[in-house]
């Protein structure tokens, strides 16, 4: 037999598993906003067609294709791996009035983008050069 008494048991049973409602609306809250941030990190991932495939390429190309920070034309080829998946890439490097490319033509139209770069044109000697990537399906 039990040691309370049967109205204090039945008290105690409607005290158990409730929260207060600030706490219930602050949980809710909170499920809210991680769910928000969960969308929109996802949907900034996920490419669309109006973005700009380039943009982020060109720096994976640059980081691909240099050695502390020296961009060697011989590695332009280790570049084209930087693409995004089921997309083409071409890469141009110029300097010192030179270039090298690396991937098929690009068609008219594709996404484009450069960046400034230091360019090893031959043992011991490095210049200014350009390092273009070129996107497109």
């Amino acid at each position: 037999m039990s040691r309370w008494s049967g109205s204090e048991s039945a008290s105690r049973a409607s005290n158990r598993a409730q929260v207060e409602p600030v706490a219930a609306l602050v949980a809710v809250f909170a499920v809210g906003v991680a769910l928000s941030a969960y969308t929109g990190v996802l949907g900034a991932t996920l490419p669309t067609p109006d973005r700009n495939l380039a943009d982020p390429t060109v720096e994976r190309a640059k980081r691909a294709t240099t050695e502390t920070g020296v961009a060697d034309p011989e590695a332009l080829a280790a570049g084209l791996r930087a693409g995004p998946e089921g997309y083409r890439l071409n890469l141009t490097l110029r300097a010192a009035g030179r270039s090298w490319h690396a991937g098929p033509t690009p068609p008219p139209g594709a996404d484009a983008a450069a960046l400034s770069v230091s360019v090893r044109v031959a043992p011991g000697s490095v210049r200014p050069g350009r390092l273009r990537a070129e996107v497109w399906s």
